[in-house]
């Protein structure tokens, strides 16, 4: 689908020095550039370091195995970020004149700060179930995808879970603890609205980055509101933190899930046995018993060519990596198809995207038979409002407790259209796209 260029001026941005190479070199001119915005040191590297290692893995496992896609090699380079919003914007200046064929932030900070610059520069963001929500309406956003669910479908669904427990939701009391930046605050207008809609009761407890690892007042709050159920939007040491203090309460883990970003190894371990029964969305599976993650070990782990441990190898997050690298990976080679184009960049990479359809059988193709749920993308959806399901850990696995999950669209949708028009109301140079 086409688009209309965004014409703003932007100031230019210092070049972040520093950037780790951690592929085989290739030429740029015969390769696919596609940069990592990573984040490997600071508070939230436990959880950000098996997400980039799966990701990297991935790639260079298409590398390894097939000589790239469609016969071009990628060209995978990591710039740390630190899950800081300025290094983050630093990182895009500094690769975004070599033709980069997307940029996956993994930060909602990083993400909101090229939603605007996305357009001007002809680059795709990606935020693969992050960011803003309103970017799921594609007339409105041309270049911003974040499939598989944005962060308020992604909620609904966890309502819905709640909901299909024991006598309903309504009438209900929700404690809702969450990071107090970007990220945690997103899904709160979605949150609300269906407290209105379906007769429960939120309680919000906010988590300063800088309390993160200090949340025994947070969890006091907890023990003397007495929530019936417990939704956590955490991130890095925020997340382990919490189950230690929710257990450290006696609060039933089995009433506690946590966002997909909520739900790592590195989160539940640290508590040790406190954490069995705990819970959180997902999207894909866990583990390794799969061919594509066993082609990851030969071709990659084994091979001596990957960051990772090799014991977080089919962990959450690790797949989690793997995921966001199938997504981008099959985004590629439909552009490769529907352009005509083998060295595929940013404009041909947003065709891609909006033609996306990662099928059953061609999970089973690329050797991820039920890894995930088939993914669709188009012009009019850029989240697809895909499912979800829940699981739970038991103290040494994650364990799915669900089925698929739909989201609410019905009453998502709207509220993400009108999102979309109020991110708008103050741009008026912004430039939107008809979807046919």
């Amino acid at each position: 689908m086409s688009s209309n260029k965004l014409l703003l001026g932007l100031a230019g941005a210092a070049m972040l020095a520093g950037s780790m190479v951690v592929a085989p070199p290739v030429q740029a001119e015969d390769s696919i550039f596609v940069p990592m915005l990573t984040y490997r040191t600071g508070p939230f590297a436990g959880s950000g370091t098996p997400i980039m290692d799966g990701m990297h893995d991935y790639f260079t496992m298409l590398n390894e195995r097939d000589g790239g896609i469609g016969g071009v090699m990628l060209e995978i380079e990591e710039c740390e970020t630190a899950y800081n919003a300025q290094k983050g914007v630093e990182c895009y200046e500094s690769v975004k004149d070599r033709d980069p064929v997307v940029i996956n932030p993994y930060s909602t900070g990083i993400t909101l700060q090229l939603i605007p610059k996305a357009p001007v520069d002809e680059i795709p963001i990606l935020s693969m179930g992050y960011g803003l929500s309103a970017t799921a309406v594609g007339e409105s956003f041309p270049w911003t995808f974040n499939a598989p669910s944005t962060y308020w479908s992604q909620m609904s669904g966890i309502i819905r879970y709640i909901e299909a427990q024991g006598d309903g939701i309504a009438g209900q009391k929700i404690g809702f603890i969450y990071l107090d930046v970007g990220y945690g605050r997103e899904p709160i207008p979605l949150l609300d609205e269906l407290a209105s809609e379906m007769g429960f009761e939120v309680v919000k407890i906010p988590v300063g980055v800088k309390d993160m690892q200090n949340q025994s007042s947070h969890w006091l709050q907890v023990r003397r509101e007495r929530p019936d159920w417990m939704i956590m939007w955490g991130w890095g040491a925020m997340n382990p933190t919490a189950i230690k203090e929710a257990a450290k309460i006696n609060y039933p883990m089995d009433h506690f899930i946590g966002v997909w970003w909520s739900g790592g190894n590195v989160d539940v371990t640290p508590a040790g046995e406190g954490a069995v029964g705990y819970l959180s969305a997902n999207f894909h599976g866990t583990g390794t018993d799969f061919p594509a993650i066993q082609d990851i070990i030969t071709h990659v782990v084994e091979a001596g060519k990957s960051l990772a441990d090799p014991d977080t190898v089919g962990d959450n997050f690790y797949n989690r990596g793997v995921a966001n690298a199938v997504a981008t990976a099959e985004a590629i080679r439909t552009a490769q198809q529907v352009t005509g184009v083998s060295v595929v960049t940013g404009v041909e990479m947003r065709e891609g995207l909006e033609n996306l359809n990662i099928t059953a059988e061609r999970l089973t193709e690329i050797g991820l038979e039920g890894f995930m749920n088939p993914m669709q993308i188009t012009c009019e959806d850029h989240a697809g409002a895909h499912p979800i399901y829940i699981q739970q850990w038991d103290g040494e696995n994650w364990n799915r407790v669900s089925d698929w999950i739909e989201p609410m669209s019905d009453r998502v949708r709207p509220m993400l259209e009108a999102a979309a028009e109020a991110y708008l109301a103050d741009k008026p140079e912004w430039q939107t796209q008809t979807c046919n």
